[in-house]
């Protein structure tokens, strides 16, 4: 007997592929995540309002910057989800182009106007900080316009997938957008090593030491832990809503074609 080819109907699905489709089942997705949801909101608001406390009121101000370096504990987070949650994006779109997994699709759609948000969160975030520091509140420097581009392709991705009346023809154009931008994530994280900039270079990343005081970097990293697990609540109640309203239209829409049918 000879062994079934992986193209035929018996050939049994890889392992990974079928591991990701168990979770592409819309009630066991709702199951699990309803579950979740309360957990993981709690336990980002509680984080997020520790940090957010702890970095205002008893971090202490920098010897140059004064009072100024707060917007620190915003602004470097921001950025940090702005490039995971892009990288996420490419990983959900790689898996939507080679798995066809619809929850990938789903996800992305949703991850896109929050990225989007908090991206636009760094911008501002930096402006503020930057109009004490360099004396403007922008410059065409190679850092801020990377993450400009970085800005645009989440809008662009969040508009692409929406600008098709076939949701499946959205969401491949919008994730072969999304692994095209890739590009420009080694660009805004190098960007400040390859050419010379007015923004400074990594101080917390740094392989040696980082370059702050253990008073300044740990709220740094509470605040940064509090604004990840708020920005996977959000992304995570976004999908769960988008999920429940297809289940509604497919509903709406076989009740529609049965009572065609009754006439």
């Amino acid at each position: 007997m000879t062994p079934a080819t992986p193209g035929s109907p018996a050939s049994p699905a890889p392992p990974s592929a079928r591991s990701l489709h168990r979770f592409a089942n819309p009630g066991r997705f709702l199951r699990l995540s309803g579950r979740l949801m309360p957990w993981l909101w709690a336990l980002a608001l509680g984080v997020t309002a520790f940090g957010t406390a702890w970095a205002l009121f008893y971090a202490p101000a920098d010897w140059q910057q004064g009072e100024t370096v707060r917007i620190m504990y915003v602004h470097v987070p921001m950025a940090w989800l702005a490039m995971g949650g892009y990288l996420g994006l490419g990983i959900l779109s790689l898996m939507s182009l080679i798995w066809r997994h619809p929850l990938a699709d789903l996800t992305a759609r949703e991850l896109s106007p929050v990225g989007a948000a908090v991206t636009a969160l760094c911008l501002a975030t930096g402006s503020l900080w930057g109009k004490p520091m360099w004396g403007t509140w922008w410059v065409w420097d190679a850092r801020l316009t990377s993450v400009l581009v970085l800005f645009f392709l989440w809008l662009g991705h969040a508009a692409l997938v929406r600008a098709f009346d076939e949701t499946e023809r959205g969401a491949r154009a919008g994730a072969i957008l999304a692994l095209v931008g890739l590009v420009n994530l080694p660009v805004v994280k190098f960007s400040v090593d390859w050419w010379n900039t007015l923004h400074q270079p990594a101080s917390v990343t740094r392989l040696n030491a980082p370059g702050m005081h253990v008073d300044m970097l740990y709220p740094l990293l509470v605040c940064a832990l509090g604004f990840s697990l708020l920005f996977g609540a959000v992304v995570l109640a976004r999908t769960r809503s988008a999920v429940m309203e297809r289940r509604i239209r497919a509903l709406e829409t076989a009740r529609a074609r049965r009572a065609e049918v009754a006439a």
